[in-house]
């Protein structure tokens, strides 16, 4: 991208209300009466699916890794025991992959259980919401009930 495209791109950035970012508030209202929405929507169908590929990642990487760690350490045993210095190398080299390994893992668990958490109390939420909702309804229909309608 040529730099004049560049600064042309910025000008008519700064020029457009709409590209500017709004944090905690919505839109002024402009009086016609129109619902904005903003621009970032999750579905619960995207949501699941990387729950569902944080999970994947956690089985697969934590068995495959396992088998990365053990070929290096018998590598670096091997090259130790010939008299090779690089072997004590590899061997501090599979004991950090253990510990990176690791924060992968708990990363892709924390995901995965943080949204598995997330469609259970949103599902809990529902309940309760319907919940009141029918009381609500109940009420009227008494009050209704009581006026003679």
């Amino acid at each position: 991208m040529a730099w004049d495209e560049w600064e042309h791109l910025k000008a008519k950035a700064a020029q457009d209300r709409s590209a500017h970012m709004r944090l905690n508030h919505g839109p002024p209202d402009d009086g016609r009466g129109e619902s904005t929405r903003g621009d970032l929507t999750v579905h619960h169908e995207d949501l699941a699916a990387i729950g569902s590929a944080a999970h994947e990642l956690f089985q697969d990487f934590g068995r495959f890794s396992d088998h990365a760690r053990m070929s290096s350490l018998k590598a670096a045993g091997g090259l130790k025991s010939e008299g090779f210095a690089i072997g004590a190398a590899l061997d501090h080299v599979a004991e950090r992959w253990v510990d990176q390994v690791q924060s992968l893992l708990d990363a892709c668990a924390h995901i995965s259980n943080h949204l598995r958490y997330t469609k259970n109390q949103h599902a809990s939420d529902e309940s309760y919401i319907a919940g009141t909702l029918s009381s609500i309804s109940q009420l009227d229909h008494g009050f209704d009930e009581r006026k003679g309608n």
